[in-house]
């Protein structure tokens, strides 16, 4: 094959597939969090923050942070996540968009 063929797309996009399987909202939602704790991480590394005096900052614990930051844990609300965010320069932008 020469680099002048095209590849026509095989199957379905793998959104498709997460909503065949019935996981897109979960990971959906997942990602967004994840990407939104590697960001507000990578911020606190430019800002010179660590989880201690960013706990401080926010007026809680260093766990309660570590929860903050941990993409896994369902214990974390949009109000906190703003918060942290703001307190690092930042904010946090949620756009709704049309279902497909």
């Amino acid at each position: 094959m020469t680099k002048t063929e095209e590849h026509d797309p095989v199957g379905s996009t793998f959104e498709s597939w997460l909503e065949e399987e019935g996981i897109l909202e979960e990971a959906t939602e997942h990602a967004v969090k994840a990407v939104i704790s590697w960001q507000l991480q990578k911020t606190m590394a430019e800002r010179g923050l660590s989880k201690k005096s960013m706990a401080a900052l926010m007026g809680t614990s260093r766990s309660q942070l570590d929860r903050l930051l941990d993409p896994e844990s369902d214990a974390v609300t949009l109000k906190s996540l703003m918060r942290a965010a703001r307190l690092v320069g930042k904010k946090i932008k949620i756009d709704l968009v049309d279902a497909a």
